[in-house]
């Protein structure tokens, strides 16, 4: 035996005696508890939507060829939808993507047929996005109650926050929901009024909420953040009660950021970074319902160009008016 056979020899036994200790099994066990975890939740989760689909398809068979709006085709009467309740549409906006064009077309093309308004809020004019979508805007203006909102430079929180506070003081004053939408999200013409429904339905809702379904566009980056969503998923996709929140699709009660309950507009503005997360905390420690409805499922076109260092980039430039505003205040303190 070459001194090289023994070495390789040597080795193998070694990898053998470290995979078969009890620490290695005890790795190997939680490994497959974490994969069966996954299966039933997605097992759960089909079951759900398979439950959906078959109620549509039930509802078509019955003579609703609406079914893909509302499971009651006598929702759609004019008497009824004329009473449906203002929405408000706050989308912060940053920049200007592949997607982003289509994303929008989907969100303004809500066939919801209550009082509908879209507030699109960039940091300055400066930005891409300020021109395309107003460019958007004029193109559906005799049918599209929208506007383009600038909220200046962010001081004291990350600028999607700030973005979403200068929308929510800017919405209509009869306003009784506010939707609060990613510029990456693809709505469904009847998501509005299907989030709306369940607000309507169970007032006790503080915050109701969805998950985006990745659409990988074949680079290494995006099935990267693929498989990262998947499992996350799980928390919104078995439909209802839920500990989860996205922040790309939030829908709340605008009185709620009027009154400030729960200092929920102090929280989020007085050194906010994550608006979902700080939301699920405020939800959490007043015991609210954040809601999760079954087809509250966006499909999510992920670009072509995904990187560590873009989403590093996006990060930065996100919290650097805070970063900036913190580092000021900070000189201010010590120059006294």
């Amino acid at each position: 035996m070459t001194a090289m056979e023994a070495a390789v020899d040597a080795m193998l036994a070694a990898a053998s005696r470290a995979f078969t200790s009890t620490f290695a099994i005890a790795i190997q066990i939680q490994g497959c508890m974490i994969c069966l975890v996954l299966a039933l939740g997605w097992a759960a989760a089909s079951i759900v939507r398979k439950g959906v689909i078959k109620n549509m398809r039930r509802n078509i068979v019955d003579g609703n060829s609406f079914a893909f709006l509302c499971d009651n085709i006598d929702e759609l009467e004019h008497s009824v939808q004329e009473n449906l309740p203002r929405v408000s549409v706050v989308m912060p906006l940053k920049g200007f993507g592949e997607h982003n064009l289509q994303n929008w077309r989907t969100q303004i093309t809500s066939l919801y047929g209550g009082p509908l308004e879209f507030l699109f809020i960039v940091e300055s004019k400066d930005d891409p996005a300020y021109h395309a979508v107003s460019r958007l805007i004029t193109e559906y203006k005799d049918n599209l109650e929208a506007k383009v909102v600038v909220a200046g430079l962010s001081t004291t929180c990350s600028q999607k926050i700030h973005n979403q506070l200068i929308g929510v003081e800017k919405m209509h004053k009869d306003t009784k929901y506010v939707l609060f939408l990613d510029d990456d999200v693809r709505l469904h013409p009847g998501t509005i009024g299907a989030l709306t429904k369940e607000m309507e339905k169970n007032p006790e809702i503080f915050i109701q909420t969805g998950y985006p379904l990745d659409l990988p566009s074949g680079s290494l980056g995006s099935y990267c953040i693929y498989e990262y969503h998947m499992p996350c998923s799980m928390g919104f996709a078995t439909g209802g009660k839920t500990f989860f929140l996205w922040g790309g699709c939030m829908m709340m009660h605008a009185d709620d950021f009027r009154q400030d309950r729960y200092g929920i507009v102090s929280g989020l503005r007085d050194g906010g970074y994550s608006d979902d997360m700080t939301l699920a905390a405020i939800a959490g420690q007043h015991k609210r319902l954040i809601f999760s409805p079954p087809v509250a499922v966006f499909p999510h076109p992920l670009a072509s160009d995904l990187s560590f260092s873009r989403y590093r980039k996006f990060c930065i430039e996100s919290y650097a008016a805070y970063l900036r505003a913190v580092k000021d205040k900070s000189h201010s303190f010590l120059s006294q």
